[in-house]
């Protein structure tokens, strides 16, 4: 396990903005992606905003062919591995192809696709004849297969699915394939296409997701004192992981290095996290103590952050317990301010959020926040609605997801 795995290429498709330059404009400039659903008819919901991808038309992408196997999941999942390809420098084809592997993370996978068609059955008693395509699209492995069959890569392939927490582990699993000299490169991240009616309506019956209808602008708040649940987001973030001397060979650029890794579980509940945020603190602690640095190295947390009561406050919690008074001196933030809560696309998306603070030295904000909480301590830096300039060296990307699963992934700058 002593390998060095750094970051080489990143890619994303986001609700606030369809590649990496545009997505961390919109992240240092406090822009959110939310906006009246366009995607069905909310009438009977009792949300009615989400943070939708824009702009987008799959025929730039892909043929009609591709698009009749192709779930607008695996659509973002291969948009954005296509950018972070192109952004490594990566010359397939004078790699060695069983060297080279993908892991995928996504909560729900083709969610819109089993949808439709089991409405399409239920509302046609006469069709019994399901979309040849229905299977494999709605298959969360389909997405890394999708992958490995367009670049023909033959190394490890598989999916990790662990909620919200998705496709964090998967960049956890990546790292280790790596370690343990597996591979050279993995392919990594996660997409979630989710905002449909059954998952809309289901967070809404957990009271999971806000109503403020509105002032959807401004309805994801996290650390906020009126906040009142989450805005749902979809979209992709891809990473290319690589072994360190194999990237220097090849002189490519470097984002940052993995410096550890931490995993947890609450043991708690299926849906709430623990008061105590026993399993943040030690998926947190795991990964400083992996990385072997000081708590007071820490530059930059982005949290998970969702914009609910009793998460952000025990995440917070959880924070000032693992830092004490360090805490004070580390800039702490929450993206899905902007992006909405990706579910399991958002340890990616967040952890290249992470990654470009680091590569530009500027912290992206917290926006929407105008009254404080009166349970999280005024003195903590949340870098509220504005962005921050400020030398970022590490900077650690924390990612949770129902069932109690807990990841926090640590990022160190080095010299290349």
């Amino acid at each position: 396990m002593n390998k060095k795995v750094v970051i080489t290429g990143i890619g994303a498709i986001t609700p606030i903005g369809n590649n990496i330059k545009e997505y961390w404009y919109s992240l240092i400039n406090g822009i959110s992606g939310s906006t009246p659903i366009s995607y069905f008819n909310t009438k009977y919901f009792k949300t009615k905003f989400a943070c939708q991808i824009k702009k987008f038309d799959p025929d730039n992408f892909f043929s009609i062919k591709e698009k009749k196997k192709l779930d607008p999941c695996a659509q973002y999942g291969l948009i954005a591995c296509e950018e972070a390809i192109f952004d490594s420098g990566l010359i397939l084809k004078k790699e060695k192809k069983d060297r080279i592997g993908v892991v995928w993370g996504s909560g729900l996978g083709g969610i819109s696709n089993f949808e439709n068609e089991v409405f399409h059955y239920a509302n046609n008693k006469k069709k019994t004849r399901f979309n040849t395509f229905f299977i494999p699209k709605i298959l969360i492995d389909t997405i890394g297969g999708l992958i490995s069959i367009k670049y023909g890569i033959l190394g490890p392939n598989y999916s990790t699915v662990s909620s919200c927490a998705s496709s964090a582990n998967a960049i956890i699993d990546a790292y280790h394939l790596i370690c343990l000299d597996k591979a050279d490169i993995i392919i990594t991240g996660g997409s979630e296409a989710a905002i449909t009616q059954t998952v809309i309506g289901g967070f809404n019956a957990l009271n999971a997701l806000s109503t403020n209808n509105f002032n959807y602008k401004t309805a994801s708040r996290p650390f906020e004192r009126d906040r009142d649940g989450f805005v749902l987001g979809e979209g992709s973030g891809c990473l290319i992981l690589e072994e360190y001397n194999h990237a220097v060979s090849r002189g490519t650029k470097i984002y940052a290095e993995i410096g550890g890794v931490g995993m947890s579980s609450d043991a708690y509940h299926i849906t709430s996290p623990d008061p105590n945020g026993l399993g943040i603190i030690q998926a947190m602690n795991l990964a400083i103590k992996s990385a072997n640095i000081s708590k007071n190295k820490i530059d930059y947390i982005n949290t998970h952050g969702t914009s609910t009561r009793k998460g952000d406050i025990t995440e917070i919690k959880a924070i000032k317990k693992v830092f004490g008074k360090k805490i004070y001196n580390i800039n702490i933030s929450s993206t899905k301010s902007m992006t909405g809560h990706l579910l399991g696309a958002s340890g990616a998306i967040e952890s290249i959020a992470s990654l470009l603070s680091m590569k530009y030295n500027i912290i992206p904000p917290t926006i929407n926040h105008k009254n404080y909480d009166d349970k999280i301590d005024i003195k903590i830096n949340l870098t509220l609605n504005k962005a921050q300039k400020k030398n970022v060296l590490i900077s650690i990307s924390n990612t949770f997801g129902f069932g109690g699963h807990n990841i926090s992934i640590l990022y160190k700058k080095i010299n290349n």
